[in-house]
C-alpha cells in the first residue's frame, strides 16, 4: 500500500496494492491522470460521537465506524458500552501485573469483523507516509474507514477520507496531502499531544504525525492476533492500523482433457 514496506504486514499490503493495480489497471494510467488530484470523504455529519468516557475510544471509534458503514447513525451511550465491552473480551491476555480498563487494538479489529464489519485486520508500517497509502488505498478501494492508533497506542482515532496527489485506484505513485479525521476525544484533546481535529477536518499529514507515531516499545503477551499469525509485540515501534480489505476469488485453473 505504499513505497517502501519493511514488515510482513506491509508486505502484505504492498500485495493488496498490486492487485489493486492488477484489477483496475492503476500503473497504465497516464501520468497525467495522476497529476489531477483526489479527495474522498466517507463520514457524514451524524456519525461522529463522543466517547462517553475517557477509556471508551476503541468503543466510540467502533461506533462510529459502524455509523458509517451502516444505513443508520446510532450515537447512543448503551451502544458504545455495548462495544467496548466486545472489544475488551476479544482484546486477549494483557501483560504480567496490569489490568486493561479499555480496549486493544486486537479487540478494536475483531470486534469489527464479529460484527460483519470487516473484514479488517491490523497493519503496521515502517512510515507515516506508507501508513498514510495504507489507509487512503483501503478507503478508496472498499468504501470502509480505517482505524489509527495513535498516541504510542493509547488512543483511537477514526479515518475517513483522505487528499491525495492521484486516485489511489488509478497510479502507483500517489501521496496522500490530508487525512479526514475522527476524534472520540474532541473537543478535549490532549496536553501532551495537542488538539483533536474538528470532526471531519481534512488536517495535514504533518499535522497527523504529531499525534499519529509509532507504537510504543514495551513487552507484550505473545498472545495470537488476527489470523493465528501475528502477535502485538510484531507492532512495536510501528505506525499500527485497523484496516478494511477486499477479498478476491482466485480462479483455480482446471486441466482440460484433449
Amino acid at each position: 500500500m505504499r513505497t517502501h514496506l519493511v514488515s510482513s504486514a506491509g508486505r502484505a499490503a504492498i500485495g493488496l496494492l498490486i492487485a489493486v493495480q492488477a484489477t483496475f489497471g492503476g500503473a497504465a494510467q497516464p501520468a497525467a491522470a495522476a497529476g489531477r488530484g483526489y479527495s474522498v470523504d466517507l463520514s457524514t455529519r451524524g456519525d461522529f460521537v463522543a466517547q462517553k468516557n475517557f477509556v471508551q475510544c476503541v468503543g466510540a471509534s467502533m461506533q462510529m465506524m459502524l455509523n458509517i458503514i451502516g444505513r443508520s447513525d446510532d450515537r447512543s451511550a448503551r451502544t458504545q458500552l455495548r462495544l467496548q465491552k466486545l472489544a475488551r473480551s476479544l482484546s486477549g491476555p494483557t501483560r504480567a501485573g496490569f489490568q486493561r480498563q479499555g480496549a486493544s487494538v486486537r479487540g478494536w479489529t475483531n470486534g469489527l469483523n464479529q460484527l460483519s464489519a470487516g473484514p479488517y485486520r491490523l497493519v503496521g508500517t515502517a512510515t507515516l507516509d506508507e501508513a498514510m497509502r495504507t489507509a487512503a488505498l483501503a478507503i478508496r478501494m472498499t468504501g470502509k474507514p480505517v482505524g489509527l492508533l495513535v498516541w504510542q497506542g493509547r488512543h483511537a482515532w477514526v479515518m475517513t477520507g483522505f487528499k491525495a496527489t492521484a486516485d489511489p485506484l488509478r497510479t502507483a505513485t500517489f501521496k496522500v496531502t490530508a487525512a479526514t479525521i475522527l476524534d472520540p476525544l474532541y473537543p478535549f484533546g490532549s496536553q501532551r499531544w495537542g488538539a483533536s481535529p474538528k470532526p471531519r477536518e481534512a488536517v495535514s499529514v504533518a499535522r497527523v504525525g504529531r499525534q499519529f507515531v509509532p507504537r510504543r516499545q514495551g513487552s507484550w503477551p505473545g498472545g495470537v492476533g488476527v489470523g493465528g499469525k501475528s502477535s502485538l509485540a510484531a507492532y512495536a515501534g510501528k505506525y499500527v492500523l485497523v484496516v478494511p480489505y477486499r477479498i478476491t476469488p482466485v480462479a483455480r485453473l482446471i486441466p482440460l482433457a484433449i
